[in-house]
């Protein structure tokens, strides 16, 4: 039997309530969902790809049908490689859909089998980013209402000694 499977991608960097709250409800839709956790050379991400992808994988135990991987190619073959149907995007305001319309679009001239699906987060996840997150927190910030202890932790510690 086929499997409905979807991915998720982005830089996670750090992976916040907002992402986790799509992930969940995301898992409660497909039978997998797979976290692409991307390289992406645009950004300098304030963990390595390692880094990111554990913890985003320790972030998400609860969820069984949840995998969390790293990739460095492009969305569309890292998502054909791993059988996805779907490729999940986030929005979080009216701003976001701009760029993920025309994404979606050149996505579907690139590989018409592999369908965007825009998911929102829940109301009070709207308005968190990972970027303003590690502002917060590099000004030592109080950040565990927009990410999980263990992401509390590690951005404590990235910014011990900075």
């Amino acid at each position: 039997m086929k499997k409905n499977v979807a991915v998720y991608a982005g830089t996670f960097d750090p992976i916040t309530f907002g992402h986790i709250d799509l992930i969940e409800r995301a898992a409660r839709i497909f039978d997998q969902v797979i976290v692409g956790v991307a390289v992406n050379k645009n950004k300098n991400p304030l963990f390595s790809l390692e880094e990111r992808v554990a913890l985003c994988a320790q972030a998400l135990t609860s969820e069984k049908n949840v995998e969390v991987l790293g990739f460095d190619t492009l969305l569309l073959d890292f998502a054909r490689e791993h059988h996805a149907t779907v490729i999940l995007r986030g929005l979080r305001a009216v701003a976001d859909f701009d760029y993920e319309f025309q994404l979606a679009s050149m996505n579907r001239f690139l590989n018409a089998t592999i369908e965007s699906m825009f998911l929102m987060p829940a109301e009070n996840y709207m308005y968190i980013s990972s970027s303003l997150v590690r502002e917060i927190a590099s000004m030592n910030g109080d950040v565990s209402g927009f990410v999980p202890p263990n992401i509390v932790e590690a951005l404590q510690q990235r910014f011990k000694n900075k």
